[in-house]
């Protein structure tokens, strides 16, 4: 598997077209190739900013952003933890760091900006199998530092099942599936940085083991890729806590 990050200008709120980016900076792309965009960019181009007027204001737009919340009183640091499209993650995905001075939310169909960018760069280059990621940051409990994670995919199966087949003794798997789309966005993260590497673009090759399909994603193909809170592994912690409604649930 081959990663390479792609070195843009500053994208500002004066940036308001993602397909003119792609422009300037992808110029090749090869069959069964994934590109990999921060939604940072995404939203910027997409309006999706605010002037940041003080941190009550973002606690706000949290709330509004959010599927579930957590009031702050829960958290040591003052974060609102949340959920948003069914990813745990601090403020609803609302970040500041590169941002001059904005709040940067979250794209409002980020799905569908996947989709976008796929049809776009499949008919650009001529191509019949090409994937698209949007991906953001997030902490993992328990672990310092943040990863990468997928937050819309498109053009490619997100989840491999290992279910039924066999390990390498023979006994049959029963419930272990790999995450490919969260696997790939964190390959790709590592290598576009977090701070002023200015990187926000990727392109992922020589990966043999995704397999690509000419359509969007299903929504039982996306619904494949999340569990509720009730039946998650770690339901019994999660479920401990009072979540509040957030104005984002669908």
């Amino acid at each position: 598997m081959k990663v390479r990050a792609i070195k843009t200008h500053k994208i500002t709120r004066h940036d308001s077209d993602i397909f003119k980016v792609l422009n300037l900076y992808i110029k090749d792309l090869k069959e069964k190739s994934i590109v990999v965009v921060t939604s940072k960019i995404v939203s910027i181009c997409e309006g999706r900013i605010i002037k940041k007027i003080s941190d009550t204001q973002k606690d706000e737009l949290v709330k509004k952003e959010a599927e579930y919340y957590l009031p702050k009183k829960y958290n040591q640091y003052g974060f609102l933890i949340s959920i948003k499209h069914n990813i745990l993650v601090a403020s609803a995905g609302i970040d500041e760091s590169n941002g001059n001075g904005y709040l940067v939310l979250w794209p409002k169909n980020i799905q569908n900006s996947a989709n976008t960018i796929r049809a776009y760069l499949t008919k650009k280059f001529h191509l019949k199998s090409l994937g698209v990621i949007i991906s953001d940051s997030k902490l993992t409990p328990l672990r310092w530092g943040v990863t990468g994670v997928s937050v819309a995919h498109s053009g490619f199966q997100a989840i491999y099942s290992y279910i039924g087949k066999p390990d390498i003794f023979g006994r049959r798997l029963r419930a272990e599936k790999s995450n490919i789309a969260d696997a790939l966005a964190t390959a790709a993260v590592v290598v576009m940085g977090e701070g002023n590497e200015q990187q926000p673009l990727a392109i992922i090759e020589d990966i043999d083991f995704v397999k690509f399909q000419t359509h969007n994603p299903s929504q039982k193909e996306l619904n494949s890729t999340r569990i509720s809170l009730t039946d998650d592994v770690y339901s019994r912690l999660l479920t401990s806590v009072k979540w509040k409604s957030g104005q984002g649930r669908a």
